[in-house]
């Protein structure tokens, strides 16, 4: 993931973030609203559930936006831990393969030997 679309992803969360602060200040308006000692306004608080329930239908789309977006993103990608092990694992099957051998030349030489 370049700088760009880091940059870019970056300041799509910070939105979020920004969405989720107005979602709890809008739970908050609707509580005081029922605290409210002349009773809660009817409009009031149908308004802010409106506005409080499409925030979190945004806020569900753009996470999950970035979610699939980060899927993409492979942060190791450039890490070469995996070809060192599959290295490692050549060389030690090589050297399982070459005691073999070693062992194979020993029989045939007692054979020879023993003729």
């Amino acid at each position: 993931m370049d700088s760009q679309t880091q940059n870019t992803s970056l300041q799509r969360l910070q939105n979020v973030e920004k969405r989720i602060v107005k979602v709890l200040e809008l739970a908050g308006g609707v509580m005081d609203e029922l605290a409210n000692p002349s009773g809660p306004r009817k409009e009031f608080i149908n308004n802010h559930c409106r506005e409080f329930m499409q925030l979190i239908k945004d806020i569900q789309v753009a996470l999950r936006d970035e979610i699939k977006s980060a899927c993409d993103y492979r942060p190791f990608e450039k890490c070469d831990y995996s070809s060192r092990v599959a290295n490692e694992i050549c060389c030690k099957k090589l050297e399982y393969v070459m005691s073999q051998l070693d062992a194979m030349k020993e029989t045939m030489d007692e054979y020879h030997n023993a003729v």
